[in-house]
């Protein structure tokens, strides 16, 4: 991936909260198209660095580069065109429960100008479609959606405005084997058929087995590693190497080669 130039860059990344450092001089590139599964023990700042990235913590120290752009020394409206371009799907979708499904997905789309009414409603029920929930779903409150759907619906508000790159926070977590295997399918088509760059945080092995292209590995206040899988099995580390030749991945990728 030399050729390109990354869409996420963090380097010197530092994460405090008071004396407890949870990041420090944390880097990491994210290509253009890729799924990038985030991993790490308990402790080790996955969701805090989603949200350092997207803008919802600034960082005691470092720099984000975000499509090529200064994204922590941004103009206002410079920032509003980077968050434009992303979006983000946060632990059991964080959904309003007041509003309906649909209702959900047009928050984002009320910010852009010259969109009648009827052509939100209209986006909104293109995206709940592609998040795989059937057309009924629009009008149910998230109290009528099982976890899964909460999910799906999460996942169309965060597709709303046709970003570029997509963050997952434990996107198939409390989702049963089948439920969960659905959501990873969905997101790697999704993935390949709109070009989108997938930046997910999550414990779940079948996850990146299913669905990403690399995997970036949080321990010692950094990204320790990054790699494909079969890179990740040949690491010599006890975290990585536990986590990656534990029965738990040796289930999951048992799981996968039976079914390739």
């Amino acid at each position: 991936m030399a050729d390109r130039e990354p869409n996420i860059r963090l380097r010197g990344i530092r994460n405090a909260f008071g004396a407890d450092v949870v990041h420090d001089d944390l880097e990491l590139d994210i290509f253009p198209g890729e799924i990038v599964g985030i991993v790490g023990g308990s402790g080790t700042g996955k969701s805090v660095l989603l949200r350092t990235i997207t803008g919802l913590r600034r960082p005691q120290a470092g720099t984000i580069e975000l499509f090529g752009q200064d994204a922590l020394n941004a103009d206002e409206d410079t920032r509003a065109t980077i968050d434009r371009r992303m979006g983000v799907m946060f632990q059991d979708g964080a959904l309003f429960s007041a509003l309906t499904v649909r209702e959900n997905v047009e928050v984002p789309l009320r910010n852009v100008d010259d969109l009648s009414a009827r052509m939100r409603a209209e986006l909104a029920d293109l995206k709940i479609s592609l998040s795989g929930l059937p057309y009924t779903a629009g009008d149910k409150y998230p109290s009528e959606l099982s976890g899964g759907m909460r999910k799906r619906a999460g996942l169309a508000r965060a597709l709303a405005l046709d970003p570029e790159i997509v963050f997952l926070d434990e996107p198939t977590a409390g989702l049963d084997p089948i439920g969960a295997a659905g959501f990873d399918t969905l997101i790697r088509k999704l993935s390949r058929t709109l070009g989108l760059t997938v930046f997910l945080v999550t414990h779940d092995l079948d996850t990146l087995h299913a669905t990403c292209d690399r995997i970036a590995v949080l321990a010692e206040k950094k990204v320790l590693v990054t790699g494909t899988m079969a890179e990740m099995l040949e690491v010599d580390h006890p975290w990585v190497h536990e986590y990656f030749h534990g029965p738990r991945a040796r289930a999951a990728l048992a799981t996968m080669e039976g079914k390739a």
